[in-house]
């Protein structure tokens, strides 16, 4: 019984039989001996799916050698497999086709004919039965092939194809049956199973044996792609839910563009929810399949599908399941999930720490062996994006794994891969270099810090490539190591928090949504000496190598014209150089100070942003701390000045580099040097008897009744509004800063409300005080003012008053903090407790003295001091207590009356009688400055506007000014 005789012609079968290329007379190659070059006559084919002559493989096996003679594959044993009958039974049917052509190679060949009669010999009852098995079972095969290829009923093709899926599963001669298998129409019987079958268990099969010959045989995908819908059809069941056409798919090869089209990737999410043991077991896991897929998606498709794609990665949860790819066996598989995680964390940085929490990274290190340029990039990039947390100790956690795990030693394969990485992509390498050798001592030698080092810098300085200085750029920045939970790194944040801008860094923080970090307060306290610890160590590695020379490399690319590198080496170079002053000093201090001082002061000078200011300013505030340092800044004072004091409030950095210029003696004198503004004659409304400042506008009281309302542009002073409800001297004005209430007091007995909006005041309501107001100072619910007789009125706003002090004259007072201060005309001071009413003597009165009384003319408190001044009959017109123990700390020793004072943050200003006005310094208590107003009238009033720049003050003889800081 033959099958392949007995048969009737079958163009199908013949095709099978006859391998393309086969002529009628010269043999065809697969039937002739690689060793011998001749026909085979007991062909064994070994376990590389090679085959040869049995006599000839054994020579060359008893000659000592080991491995197949063509692959130079190693053989796992000596023992030669069963003959190849399937094979045999092939040659011997040519042979009776061409038996010319068998004649000629026998008689050309005595060694052929010793080999045949050998193997008629060896044959044997066994091998007869073997062959019979082998015969009947090759049969079968052919007749499910027919079937499948040549029935008009479709039940008759299904039950084929479950027949061939159980003899592939069974059969142990894969390289035969593929063979068979894989010619075009059987193929194409399968496609056509895959269109008219609606059993669930007959497609399957027909995708797993697809799957099986097309991972084999290229030929397979080759005839499978001739015709588009044979593909469409593929995708649509694998969308209507077959998942494992999933291997097939990627067996196929799709463009990205084509993957997109046919809007595959809500089938492949639902594949890796699947787990394994729910789908057949195939060539490839259909996990495995869809993971490349979408990596094939995520590689190389348009940046909008790509982030569109990636959103709903992480929205399907997906994460832990790409993560477990990361273990595969598969490299292809684990390098494809690299890619994809990758991707995640620069479209949503929060997943990181989900990602560094589940990835076990020895298998992707394993893999960078293995893998190419790109994908070793990929490997790198996806490391460095991985130790972005925004907790300091969990991220010191991972970089110990990413440097102790793995075969290989990482850092040396880090080293050796940093000499080829292209251009652009260096500083990446070298920042992860560089951050898994700072875990060991940062003081000692180390070639991977100098290698990782020599490349930043020289990245940074190569103009010829702007992405790779913007790479290195923005790779110094990271190794500051502060991070937001999205990975976003925060240097700028946390240099503006110590620049004094805690606005901008709350509100940075608050975008990141790190107002409260998860843990308690011991937790939160570890992690931020971990953070201090790696900033510190990493700034003294990077502005120690080469004395510095990174500072000379930065001082460079804030001179680039592009703004992205200059922005990323402005924060740098701020970070570094303010980082110096925690640094124990090697000597490049000077070089910061040669490299980027007068770059900063360009910078503080004439930045626009705040934010800019405030950097520079703080980089700056780093050269004072040595004497050459402060030496080459105070040269630059005028340039800074303005900006300084436009800090100083809202910054102690401003202010410590205030203080020390005004104690320098060199800059002391350009610090508080001032300039008249301007100059406005009110003298037909008599006296300027009360100034007060509130945000831009300058509000005057008149000795004729009358309020006006000024804008301050420049140096002119606008009058923008003039009223008279009081019919009297306008004696005193208070402002009410919660409300933006104005309140106005006057010898007419009365005290008026006036809110303040942009275009002035209003008037709202009148109290009347049944007595002459003078000094008003107001609170929430009352106010206090000195009356014509003695003592001080404090009337409630509900109507109720009392008067306290009743023994003495007032002269001039100030409400602070629930307590009242009282200058007196006999020269005494009290405090008054308005809760419980208790009196305090800080300076007891004095008789008069020749004659002339020596009151109290003014009095104010600031910053837990209290100042009074009056006449310098004593030698000191103004005195200084301690408000909490009313202890004297200091006098200024002024020898002219003093009738008004103003008190800054720096400085004190003295209204005195002749119309001159001094400036002391609050610290020193020494004469800055004194300023001629040009009248000889008395200094009645003064006030200071709210960034203490601006100077008003307000004579006897009706003439307001303003003076500025110069």
């Amino acid at each position: 019984m033959d099958f392949f005789v007995a048969s009737p012609p079958d163009p199908l079968m013949e095709c099978v039989d006859n391998p393309p290329g086969a002529g009628k007379h010269t043999p065809p190659k697969d039937f002739v001996c690689p060793i011998t070059s001749h026909i085979f006559d007991d062909p064994v084919t070994l376990e590389t799916g090679q085959t040869y002559e049995r006599k000839a493989i054994q020579e060359w096996l008893d000659r000592g050698n080991s491995t197949c003679p063509i692959t130079r594959q190693k053989l796992h044993g000596s023992q030669l497999p069963k003959t190849n009958y399937v094979l045999k039974r092939l040659i011997a049917s040519w042979r009776e086709q061409n038996p010319s052509s068998t004649l000629a190679q026998s008689g050309n060949s005595k060694e052929s004919d010793q080999l045949f009669e050998s193997a008629m010999r060896s044959t044997s009852p066994d091998s007869v039965i073997s062959q019979a098995t082998i015969d009947g079972t090759v049969s079968e095969l052919r007749i499910a092939i027919s079937n499948l290829c040549m029935s008009e009923i479709l039940e008759e093709s299904e039950m084929a194809v479950l027949r061939i899926e159980r003899f592939w599963q069974e059969a142990n001669m894969e390289v035969e049956i593929q063979a068979m298998l894989s010619k075009p129409p059987v193929i194409n019987g399968f496609v056509e199973i895959l269109f008219n079958s609606v059993d669930t268990r007959i497609l399957r099969a027909t995708v797993f044996l697809l799957s099986e010959l097309g991972s084999r045989d290229d030929s397979v995908i080759q005839t499978l792609t001739r015709v588009d819908s044979d593909v469409e059809c593929v995708v649509a069941l694998f969308q209507k839910g077959l998942l494992e056409a999933a291997v097939l798919i990627y067996l196929l090869r799709p463009s990205t563009m084509s993957l997109v089209e046919m809007d595959m990737v809500d089938t492949l999410f639902t594949v890796l929810r699947e787990k394994d043991d729910d789908l057949l077991k195939m060539c490839m896991k259909p996990k495995t399949a869809s993971v490349l897929l979408l990596g094939q998606i995520l590689g190389s498709a348009e940046e909008s599908i790509i982030s569109e794609v990636v959103r709903r990665v992480i929205s399907s949860k997906l994460l832990e399941s790409i993560v477990g790819s990361l273990e595969s066996q598969w490299a292809e598989e684990r390098i494809a999930a690299v890619g994809i995680l990758l991707r995640c964390m620069q479209e949503d940085g929060s997943c990181r720490n989900i990602i560094a929490d589940k990835a076990e990274l020895a298998p992707v290190l394993e893999s960078f062996i293995g893998a190419n340029d790109g994908e070793r990039f990929e490997i790198v990039h996806f490391l460095s994006e991985l130790v972005k947390l925004n907790r300091r100790t969990f991220n010191e956690q991972v970089l110990h794994i990413i440097k102790d795990e793995g075969t290989f030693s990482t850092m040396h394969t880090l080293l050796i891969y940093l000499q080829t990485a292209l251009e652009d992509q260096r500083p990446v390498v070298a920042g992860l270099l560089l951050q898994l050798d700072l875990l060991a001592e940062p003081r000692k030698m180390s070639i991977y810090r100098e290698e990782a080092m020599d490349t930043l810098i020289s990245c940074l300085r190569n103009t010829d490539f702007p992405a790779a200085q913007i790479a290195a750029a923005d790779t110094i920045l990271d190794l500051q190591g502060r991070f937001s939970s999205s990975g976003m790194p925060l240097a700028r944040a946390f240099l503006l928090k110590r620049a004094g801008l805690d606005k901008s860094y709350k509100s940075v923080m608050r975008k990141e949504h790190l107002g409260n970090m998860s843990g308690d307060i011991q937790e939160t306290l570890e992690e931020e000496k971990a953070a201090e610890e790696w900033e510190r160590k990493m700034a003294f590695v990077l502005v120690s190598h080469e004395f510095g020379l990174l500072f000379e490399a930065l001082a460079e690319g804030l001179k680039s014209r592009y703004a992205e590198l200059c922005s990323a080496c402005f924060v740098s170079a701020t970070w570094l150089v303010h980082m110096l002053t925690l640094l124990p000093d090697t000597g490049v201090r000077g070089a910061a100070r040669v490299c980027l001082l007068k770059r900063f002061v360009s910078i503080f000078k004439s930045a626009k942003d705040t934010e800019d200011k405030a950097l520079s300013m703080l980089a700056l505030s780093s050269f004072i701390r040595d004497r050459e340092g402060l030496h080459d800044l105070t040269s630059y004072i005028k340039d800074i000045l303005k900006g300084l004091r436009e800090f100083k409030k809202s910054s102690k950095v401003a202010l410590e580099m205030l203080t020390v210029f005004s104690e320098g003696s060199e800059s002391s004198a350009d610090l508080w040097n001032h300039k008249e503004l301007v100059q406005e004659d009110c003298s037909e409304n008599g006296e300027v008897l009360s100034i007060v400042c509130f945000k831009d506008k300058i509000f005057s009281g008149h000795s004729d009744g009358r309020i006006k309302v000024w804008t301050g542009k420049g140096s002119i002073l606008q009058l923008i509004q003039e009223t008279r409800e009081h019919n009297k001297a306008v004696t005193s004005m208070a402002v009410l800063q919660s409300g933006e209430r104005l309140y106005s007091g006057s010898v007419d007995k009365t005290v008026r409300v006036w809110s303040i909006g942009n275009q002035g005041m209003r008037f709202e309501q009148v109290y009347d005080m049944k007595d002459q107001v003078n000094n008003l100072a107001v609170a929430n619910s009352i106010s206090c003012f000195i009356p014509q007789g003695a003592g001080i009125k404090v009337h409630s706003w509900s109507g109720a008053s009392k008067v306290l002090n009743p023994s003495k004259y007032v002269k001039s007072l100030t409400l602070v903090h629930g307590k009242l201060y009282c200058g007196c005309q006999d020269n005494s001071i009290q405090e008054i407790d308005l809760a419980t009413g208790t009196l305090s003597t800080i300076q007891s009165g004095s008789r008069k003295l020749l004659s002339k009384a020596n009151p109290i003319y003014a009095l104010q408190v600031h910053g837990g001091l209290i100042y009074s001044a009056g006449s310098s009959l004593d030698g000191a017109a103004v005195k200084i207590w301690n408000a909490s123990n009313h202890s004297m700390v200091g006098t200024l020793p002024t020898t002219l009356e003093v009738r008004a004072m103003a008190i800054s943050s720096e400085r004190i200003y003295l209204g005195c009688k002749g119309g001159i006005v001094e400036v002391w310094c609050k610290k020193k208590h020494n004469r800055l400055e004194t300023l001629q107003t040009g009248t000889s009238g008395k200094v009645l009033c003064m006030a200071l506007n709210s960034d203490e720049e601006v100077l008003v003050i307000g004579t006897s003889d009706g003439r307001l000014q303003a003076w500025g800081l110069s």
